[in-house]
């Protein structure tokens, strides 16, 4: 059964979260169809995992034209691009993981030969390669494509991002591994820069040269908000797909539902919008292949 017909069913069975998914693959194609640019929001964590696939085949296939994320989705795309993460378990003793090198993110597991080290290595070879060539200033959308270009066939989100020039944002770039590096290299190149105005400059132009925008939030934390804070300025967006597993009652942004950012202007009242509560480890495939399924 090709999954488009299973969500289908989802939306006929009437009950619970199984109808959000539906709606939420229906506004996520209204939104690639449409003359509508589209955004994607998501945290780093999703790429240590199968995940990554799924965002990969969105910048793969053209079908959104930004993504805002966080510096760690720069660390693990060099990681597995250089080495191995394993599966684990939730439940391991993190004492004895910290003996044998290896760090734990939920049941990934990460080897340290294939983190710090390796993106100190790599970073480090990649921002001598560009100050040689006498760059001094880099956007964060341009430090991502130069990963993306120097890891090639190793790579995946990034590498895409780079051969079909889909930016890539990362508003806070020195939280993360590879934040780090830039900073540690500019301690004996205090003449090179990351120029996160270009940034701004071009998400502003992106939002204000939009007929429509919508957005694909997964999660929450900077990269979501970001994503809905350029999008006030054209009073909200006109499309929105939450994904979350945050609970609403404390406040945080990753719990609040898209209709919030209404209040906010942040997403236009008559906007097609809904907030799905699930893993977007088992949600994000789902969607995927079903968009795969409606426009292939």
């Amino acid at each position: 059964m090709p999954v488009a017909d299973l969500v289908d069913q989802f939306g006929e069975a009437g009950g619970f979260s199984a109808r959000k998914v539906a709606q939420a693959l229906d506004i996520l194609e209204a939104m690639v169809r449409g003359p509508t640019t589209v955004f994607v929001s998501f945290p780093a964590s999703l790429v240590a995992t199968g995940a990554r696939g799924a965002l990969t085949e969105l910048v793969r296939r053209e079908w959104v034209d930004c993504l805002i994320t966080t510096c760690g989705t720069l660390d693990h795309e060099i990681g597995r691009g250089l080495g191995a993460y394993y599966a684990g378990e939730f439940e391991y003793d993190d004492a004895e993981l910290e003996k044998l090198n290896i760090s734990r993110l939920g049941n990934v597991l990460v080897p340290e030969e294939s983190y710090g080290k390796a993106i100190e290595g790599f970073m480090q070879k990649l921002l001598r390669e560009i100050y040689r060539k006498g760059t001094r200033s880099l956007s964060t959308k341009e430090l991502c494509w130069a990963i993306g270009k120097k890891l090639g066939r190793r790579g995946s989100l990034l590498t895409w991002c780079y051969r079909n020039q889909v930016p890539i944002y990362i508003p806070a770039i020195f939280d993360g591994a590879v934040g780090y590096q830039v900073w540690s290299f500019w301690q004996e190149h205090k003449d090179f820069r990351i120029d996160e105005f270009r940034d701004e400059q071009e998400l502003s132009d992106l939002v204000f040269g939009a007929k429509k925008t919508g957005a694909l939030l997964i999660g929450g934390g900077v990269s979501k908000h970001h994503t809905i804070w350029w999008n006030q300025f054209r009073d909200g967006l006109d499309f929105a797909v939450g994904i979350t597993t945050a609970v609403e009652y404390d406040g945080s942004l990753s719990g609040a539902r898209v209709r919030e950012g209404i209040s906010w202007r942040k997403v236009k009242p008559k906007a097609r919008q809904i907030t799905v509560e699930g893993d977007a480890t088992i949600l994000l495939p789902i969607l995927v292949a079903g968009l795969l399924d409606r426009l292939s």
